[in-house]
């Protein structure tokens, strides 16, 4: 068998990544959803769009309220 990897890659530096909750993070969380919430959403995308949908009306609701009760 010969070896094609070229004399440039150094693969003792490599490390080998963790699977399961005790991986390592790159930055990004993961939020894990309940099975019955996970299945109203087809994709991630799907799931984002529909919670900054509910932070925005959220955000305007709080607005509104503070207005009529004149903490502007």
């Amino acid at each position: 068998m010969a070896d094609e990897l070229r004399p440039e890659y150094d693969l003792k530096s490599l490390e080998v990544r963790r699977l399961g909750p005790r991986r390592k993070s790159f930055g990004d969380r993961v939020i894990r959803l309940e099975p019955d919430v996970a299945a109203m959403f087809p994709s991630a995308e799907s799931a984002n769009e529909a919670l900054r949908f509910l932070i925005r009306i959220t955000k305007s609701h709080e607005l509104t309220l503070h207005t009529a009760k004149g903490d502007v």
